[in-house]
């Protein structure tokens, strides 16, 4: 069973998806997959409610939205894997590096990638994206964290790095939030249905080119360890996102390896998760 949001940006119904890749209006239960359907228990109550669910006709041209609404954060982890951090020329961590994104760069996962006016370093990154489901803070263990996670999904945590490292000394919220620099989806996948996530594949190509290729169990703080750590220092809300960091192969670390340029097309994938493809345009 998948969750996602299919419609025109603003615009979006949540469905639910079935193992045989039908579908279901999940209006009657709610308005929207965000913060307040899922800590309401709303998975569990879907997945009971299938069979009295209005089927959804879903024609090839529809837009898929990001699986989950706009919510109060996308929390970020940088230098995530050892590999990355090593071609980024930046020690690896001892603890977790965390940023923010803002919740405007969120997009469906088949939209196009906008790059900023004048942006000659525009680079890609796939990650695995966790979702929130209920409120956490001050979380006992590692062992609880998972508890609190929804489902995963898979991201495009799009970076534009001179205004990342560069200017003003380095803007990471900045150089992270540009308008469409979040791709989501295709869907949310609950959590109960990933056995483990620290066994997911990663792939990104550019044209078709293999860029990166990696496993989540190359991760430096897994996904539990994350949701603890951050559970410390702040709340953890329901809809919340955490983007929970990239393997090797983002442009910044390879100088034989171009930034992307409009015209570019991006595809990448999780897997369990689903597919995502992008077009880059100026």
């Amino acid at each position: 069973m998948n969750l996602l949001r299919i419609g025109d940006p603003g615009q979006e119904i949540p469905v639910i998806q079935g193992d045989d890749g039908e579908l279901r209006d999940l209006r009657s239960l709610t308005a929207d997959i965000h913060g307040a359907f899922l800590a309401n228990n709303g998975i569990d109550r879907a997945r009971d409610a299938w069979g009295s669910l209005p089927v959804v006709d879903m024609p090839p041209a529809t837009r898929i939205g990001a699986p989950v609404a706009r919510g109060n954060a996308i929390v970020c982890i940088g230098l995530n894997y050892a590999d990355h951090a090593a071609e980024s020329g930046m020690a690896e961590p001892a603890e977790p590096v965390v940023f923010a994104k803002a919740t405007s760069t969120l997009i469906g996962p088949n939209d196009s990638v906008h790059l900023p006016p004048g942006s000659t370093t525009t680079d890609y990154e796939v990650e695995l994206a966790v979702v929130v489901a209920q409120q956490a803070y001050r979380l006992d263990s590692p062992a609880e964290a998972l508890a609190v996670v929804a489902g995963y999904s898979v991201a495009n945590d799009v970076s534009e790095r001179e205004l990342q490292l560069e200017r003003g000394g380095g803007q990471w919220y900045v150089g992270k939030s540009c308008p469409t620099f979040n791709p989501m989806g295709p869907w949310l996948v609950p959590a109960d249905e990933v056995p483990d996530p620290q066994a997911l594949g990663l792939t990104l190509r550019v044209n078709g080119e293999l860029r990166q290729s990696s496993s989540t169990a190359q991760m430096i703080f897994g996904v539990a360890h994350l949701v603890w750590y951050l559970s410390q220092h702040l709340i953890l809300e329901p809809g919340d996102v955490i983007n929970t960091g990239t393997p090797a192969g983002v442009a910044l670390g390879r100088p034989e390896t171009p930034y992307l340029a409009a015209g570019d097309v991006v595809e990448l994938s999780i897997d369990e998760l689903g597919e995502q493809r992008q077009v880059v345009v100026a």
